[in-house]
């Protein structure tokens, strides 16, 4: 009656961590240069940078040693090795933080690297712990933390296992199923047979888009090369980490302000049609629905909330439009930056801005938060199920452009929807019992989960997350974590199926 279970392939952690163990060596790589940059600026944490270079590449090495050549990778595996994987960056990344003096616990230190490396852009400097400590502000910091923290982002708005897959081609076919499970970049592109090109080839796009910004910023008197240097990598990455307290209000200019505007929008946008456009294919970039759709909701907010800030007196047409855009692009694209203190503004524009908390850019961007392409076909399924009460002997398919979808693929979009939705219920439940008012705790639960940063209430665009307990800093880095990540990806991990050694044939 019933088939025998059979056994399912058991994690090889040996691999698991021999793939760690690489990423843990390029992480050396990069802990080496800010020692020598430490060095070139005469800072007093200069000796740690090399102390904590040799300590992981020497664990690195250890763990690399163990991976076996020419073995593909479970699926179980992949999991494990992407969230692990950042993880254990976040581990050894915060160790900076810590020992440079700058907090005074390592839980403050990890939630700053988590927020960093996941694009958050939601920072404890400059605010009063829980204990009483006054962490420094952010213009206070060493350079090369100012550095470090702007890394974080640029390596994670792409992804550490994206710049592996172009780089490491001993990953063999595991290198297509990390690509997928650590983002959306591929999706069901027909770019997807060749994974390792396209990862190249994004990453070029990507360092150079970079590189056009940081030249765009530095033309500016008000930035030097380094202040530019730290926001094209925060901005192209979409994270939102500043060199200034204010954020890019501190810069007070129009100039910055729109040049920041139009490269977050720009990262927000699928890199995959970045890609395409320089290859001379317009049409299909034109055609491409989940742009269009990202371009219509990013204008219609832009003049939604421009207009309210104006009609209700709030700012003349041109001030109106010059902080009501730069707002509503760096929450439509999960930036964070800041050049107004929004949570000032009158109730509609703030209630629009609310809105573009649950948005998030288009898949394969460098954006956090639901993404665009999820909700056009939540918006198709509500269409058809409306069209199936009024018709329900008819046969009404769900489509997006010309592609049918599959139960599957729906099933898939709303399981995340659920799971979106009660991650963001249990963050503000926790954070009110941990006695924050409840504005301020479904705010900064969404703007983690969505990789926002800055939120509302204690953790507006002027205040920042130094106040959380470590419990709570522990759980909304582990929310950031599943943010930035395919959630199912994070998710599967906590299930008794994942840890199971058989399966039902």
């Amino acid at each position: 009656m019933f088939e025998p279970r059979k056994p399912s392939p058991l994690i090889n952690l040996p691999q698991v961590f021999g793939i760690i163990g690489f990423f843990l060596i390029l992480l050396s790589v990069i802990f080496l240069i800010l020692g020598l940059l430490s060095f070139l600026w005469i800072e007093e944490m200069r000796f740690q940078y090399l102390i904590l270079t040799a300590l992981t590449a020497t664990v690195g090495g250890a763990l690399f040693l163990q991976f076996e050549r020419n073995r593909d990778l479970q699926l179980r595996e992949v999991f494990l090795i992407v969230s692990l994987t950042w993880l254990t960056i976040c581990l050894f990344g915060a160790i900076p933080f810590y020992t440079s003096g700058s907090v005074t616990t390592y839980t403050d230190a990890f939630f700053e690297t988590m927020s960093g490396l996941t694009t958050t852009g939601a920072t404890i400097f400059g605010g009063v712990t829980s204990s009483g400590f006054q962490n420094p502000d952010i213009e206070t910091l060493p350079k090369s933390l100012l550095l470090w923290r702007s890394t974080l982002h640029w390596f994670g708005g792409m992804g550490f296992i994206v710049l592996s897959i172009a780089i490491l081609p001993m990953l063999g076919s595991g290198g297509m199923h990390l690509f997928q499970a650590e983002s959306s970049l591929l999706g069901t592109d027909k770019l997807l047979p060749r994974f390792r090109q396209t990862a190249k080839s994004l990453w070029l796009i990507y360092v150079g888009l970079t590189f056009v910004h940081f030249l765009s910023l530095w033309v500016h008197p008000a930035m030097d090369w380094f202040h530019a240097l730290n926001h094209a990598f925060s901005t192209l990455a979409t994270g939102g980490f500043s060199t200034l307290d204010a954020s890019i209000g501190g810069f007070d200019s129009i100039y910055i302000d729109m040049v920041i505007t139009l490269f977050m929008f720009l990262a927000g946008i699928n890199f995959i049609l970045h890609f395409r456009l320089l290859t001379g294919r317009f049409t299909i970039v034109t055609q491409n629905r989940e742009l269009r759709f990202y371009i219509l909701v990013a204008l219609a907010m832009v003049i939604a909330i421009t207009l309210s800030l104006w009609l209700t007196q709030y700012y003349s047409v041109v001030d109106a439009f010059r902080y009501g855009a730069f707002q509503a692009i760096s929450i439509l694209t999960t930036t964070g930056y800041g050049t107004d203190n929004y949570a000032v503004w009158p109730i509609l524009p703030l209630f629009l801005l609310f809105m573009l908390f649950f948005s998030g850019g288009s898949t394969g961007s460098t954006s956090g938060g639901i993404k665009m392409t999820r909700w056009m076909i939540v918006l198709r399924v509500m269409g058809a199920e409306i069209r199936q009460a009024v018709h329900p002997k008819a046969v009404i398919p769900v489509r997006v452009g010309d592609r049918v979808l599959s139960d599957k693929a729906i099933r898939t979009v709303m399981s995340f929807f659920a799971i979106y939705l009660l991650l963001f219920a249990l963050g503000g439940l926790v954070l009110t019992l941990l006695g924050f008012d409840l504005l301020s705790s479904i705010s900064a639960s969404i703007a983690c989960i969505g990789n926002i940063g800055p939120a509302f209430g204690e953790f507006g665009p002027i205040e920042n997350y130094a106040a959380i307990p470590a419990t709570g800093k522990w759980i909304l880095s582990v929310f950031m974590l599943i943010g930035r990540l395919e959630i199912l990806a994070v998710i599967v991990l906590f299930s008794r199926d994942f840890w199971s050694h058989y399966q039902r044939s």
